[in-house]
């Protein structure tokens, strides 16, 4: 664990203020959660995601998904792509999502490019792809993205279909 050398004192109430600089680089937004953990003298906080739950099972699903539309499949978090299947999954995941899909997650829309089209899909990277995206949504909060994206031409309604399966079990999983 690197020391970023900035000292904050406990007030009276047991807070401590994160400095903008670190929220900002860490992408912590006000009122999101943070986990607390302790290891000895030592507190850590690391961003609560209830996605992180899901793993496993958005990993399996994806690559079910791959395996019967051939086609790059991709689930994020808050911040990351979390799980991914297909041609393009070692570009995507575990890396950062961009503030287009930031933006689209805050805006809850729903996008589908049939034909293909310049998205950003990590920060200041465009590519021209064929895609179709929709929020995970559980009790009105967003919680992710389910992205299908293509190489070529070939989003069918089948794969607009499927995302929104996706996203509505993932949705409905995270719930129960």
């Amino acid at each position: 664990m690197k020391s970023t050398g900035v000292v904050r004192r406990v007030d009276d109430l047991g807070r401590i203020v994160i400095p903008k600089e670190i929220r900002r680089t860490l992408r912590i937004r006000d009122g999101e959660a943070l986990e607390i953990f302790v290891d000895s003298e030592m507190i850590a906080l690391k961003k609560f995601s209830k996605m992180s739950d899901m793993i496993d099972l958005a990993k399996d699903l994806v690559e079910i998904i791959n395996n019967n539309i051939n086609k790059t499949v991709l689930i994020t978090d808050r911040d990351k792509f979390i799980a991914g299947a297909g041609s393009l999954k070692k570009k995507y995941v575990d890396r950062n999502i961009s503030c287009f899909l930031e933006n689209i997650m805050n805006d809850r829309r729903y996008i589908i490019e049939t034909a293909k089209y310049p998205i950003e899909l990590l920060d200041n990277v465009k590519e021209t792809l064929s895609y179709v995206i929709h929020p995970i949504i559980m009790s009105g909060d967003v919680l992710g993205l389910v992205l299908v994206i293509s190489d070529n031409n070939d989003i069918s309604p089948m794969d607009e279909k499927l995302v929104n399966i996706i996203a509505q079990f993932l949705g409905k999983h995270i719930e129960e």
